[in-house]
């Protein structure tokens, strides 16, 4: 299969561009024009062409991209233009900026220029002319070989990057950079335009009704000096806190400021209606994403955006603004954006969910025999540790009682103490007092003590990586160091622990490591945490491809994956996911897996 390696340079202006917008929207406003395309077909010599739209159109159709891989540096922005502009469907699709993330971390800037640095493959020109603003037919033919061979140099740099990166780069994961950026490139759902403008105007009167009930005007609440002088007209001293960032005292004001929180608790009820209606109105996300899902309808189909290794971990993430990865699906506006996504007409959706899947490597990963059997078994092991934790038989276990066994289950797994166990309980409230915490925190130990004993294992794994020893983790050695910097996958890919330092404390010895954010304090609890997300991770990546296989993949949200199905194959379609979904990597032999799924019209209404 041939490579070709492309640049689109465009049009933009200081209203009309990336930086602005959402590539969905650059892309399709009618303001979108190509000025030019650079193209290189393996190690051949880049061509350059700019022309009207028709010219360019016939120099891409001299290129055989129907049998080929296409490569770009953002591969979302350059493989939308070509399919969506020029109806050009690529074999495959592969992107520098994706391989990146996975080879080098996602805390490496992924920029072409800092990559072509970090590579020593060449120098990122700069901009040679003034583009901003300017249409095709405004520059002249010397601006334009300019501006090509700018762009040409971006291509050259962006093949030479592809050959280093991709250099024994995994098979699969190859597959599944194709697989995401299908999602937003090939968009086959739909939205429900009536269902979003009714959901919007009910945000915007829900939001007007509890400032008409509190008797305030929005800029008023909105303010941190004026809602401070508001709490004050009530007698209610404004709380406050320390910032971290000043080091002074500032309003605590913050939706998850305990102080703010506080006031929806307060005795009178028109503190808690100024406090209902600043929260609310505070809160735009809703309303934001609404009117943008309704853009995205005005214009077309909705392309999904979703990252591929968009985490430590290598899990996939939210992109281009777009964040379909937290849409709710709860609360007060229950799962309306969810139901607003809908299936192609003749098709319906299945959602399949990963049950309990880094619950189940966890007790796999730890020769937990005991719990490994009970997932295998379908036993209820939320219900059965609460039995042990309360002392009484699993028929008799509370609805609250199985939620706290539940809670130790998926917290308390990473080395969770007593203080945030009790604070996490109380976060869905559920109080209890910090003895009871560290007594639970003991029975969940005292009962999975090969769980105790892998985190102690991960541990000495980081002072192996800080000395720069050789070890592994984990049933069978699974996860080995490499490198002194990263943790081996059985996928191929990496965790990676840049610059591990340590610190000798009354404590102990303590480590972290180097991000963009600054250093991150890390521990053998939380490398079993980074571990057992990567390797559900590195199960869902192979349970997808084989969906794959069979049924179009639309979107991924953590442990699940949402697939398009025709309507007259639903039975044996929601049969062959959910088989896929129980298949075991091979080298995860023993790993119990689950799993649930639904099927709708829409993607909230998949039940």
């Amino acid at each position: 299969m041939d490579l070709i390696t492309i640049d689109f340079e465009t049009y933009y202006d200081k209203d009309y561009s990336l930086s602005k917008m959402t590539t969905e929207a650059y892309i399709r406003d009618p303001r979108f024009e190509v000025i030019g395309v650079a193209v290189k077909v393996n190690n051949n010599k880049t061509e350059w062409a700019s022309g009207t739209d028709t010219q360019i159109r016939l120099f891409l159709q001299t290129f055989d991209f129907h049998e080929a891989c296409l490569c770009a540096h953002n591969t979302m922005f350059d493989g939308a233009i070509i399919a969506w502009h020029y109806n050009i469907n690529p074999k495959f699709f592969t992107d520098t900026l994706c391989l990146s993330r996975s080879v080098d971390g996602v805390e490496v800037g992924g920029s072409l220029r800092a990559l072509a640095e970090r590579y020593d493959i060449g120098v990122k020109g700069t901009e040679v002319l003034n583009a901003l603003g300017k249409r095709r037919d405004s520059f002249t033919p010397e601006e334009l070989s300019r501006y090509g061979d700018y762009c040409i140099n971006d291509v050259n740099l962006t093949y030479d990057l592809f050959r280093v990166l991709g250099k024994n780069f995994p098979k699969k994961e190859l597959k599944l950079i194709d697989l995401t950026l299908r999602m937003f490139i090939d968009p086959v759902l739909g939205l429900d335009t009536e269902l979003l403008k009714k959901h919007l105007t009910e945000i915007r009167e829900y939001k007007a009704s509890l400032l008409d009930a509190a008797g305030v005007d929005k800029d008023d609440l909105m303010s941190n000096p004026k809602f401070a002088k508001l709490l004050e007209s009530l007698d209610v001293e404004p709380p406050t806190k320390i910032s971290p960032t000043t080091g002074k005292k500032t309003f605590a004001f913050s939706k998850s400021d305990k102080g703010f929180v506080s006031l929806g608790e307060h005795f009178d009820p028109e503190v808690q209606k100024l406090f209902e209606a600043r929260l609310a109105n505070k809160s735009t996300l809703e309303e934001t994403r609404t009117q943008r899902f309704i853009d995205i309808a005005s214009r077309g189909k909705l392309p999904v955006p979703v990252r591929y290794y968009a985490a430590h971990t290598g899990r996939w993430g939210g992109d281009d603004k777009i964040n379909l990865q937290n849409l709710p699906s709860r609360g007060a506006s229950g799962n309306t954006l969810k139901r607003s996504i809908l299936a192609p007409e003749g098709y319906s959706l299945i959602d399949a969910d990963s049950s309990q899947i880094e619950a189940r490597v966890l007790a796999w990963l730890a020769e937990q025999d005991d719990l490994t059997t009970s997932f295998t078994n379908g036993e209820d092991v939320y219900k059965k540790m609460a039995a042990r934790i309360y002392e009484v038989e699993e028929s008799s276990v509370s609805k609250e009682q199985r939620f706290v066994g539940k809670t130790t289950i998926l917290g308390a797994g990473y080395g969770m103490g007593a203080v945030r166990f009790k604070e996490q309980l109380k976060n869905f409230s559920t109080d209890i007092d910090l003895d009871e915490a560290r007594r639970i925190i003991k029975v969940y130990r005292d009962t999975n003590d090969q769980i105790d004993k892998l985190w102690r294992a991960a541990q000495d794994i980081l002072m192996k990586i800080h000395n720069g020893d050789r070890g592994a983790l984990g049933i069978n050695g699974l996860v080995c160091i490499v490198d002194r910097e990263y943790l081996s996958l059985p996928s191929g890919l990496r965790l990676h622990y840049d610059d591990l330092t340590s610190t000798t404390t009354n404590m102990g010895v303590e480590y972290d490591y180097k991000t963009r954010r600054g250093r991150t304090r890390i521990y053998g609890g939380k490398v079993i945490e980074n571990v057992c997300q990567a390797l559900a991770r590195c199960v869902i990546g192979e349970q997808m491809l084989e969906v794959a296989k069979r049924y179009k993949v639309v979107l991924t949200v953590h442990d699940s994956i949402a697939c398009c199905v025709p309507d007259d194959e639903v039975d044996e379609a929601r049969n062959y996911i959910e088989s896929c979904m129980r298949m075991v990597p091979k080298w995860a032999s023993g790993l119990p897996l689950d799993c649930e799924s639904g099927v709708g019209k829409s993607y909230g209404g998949c039940a």
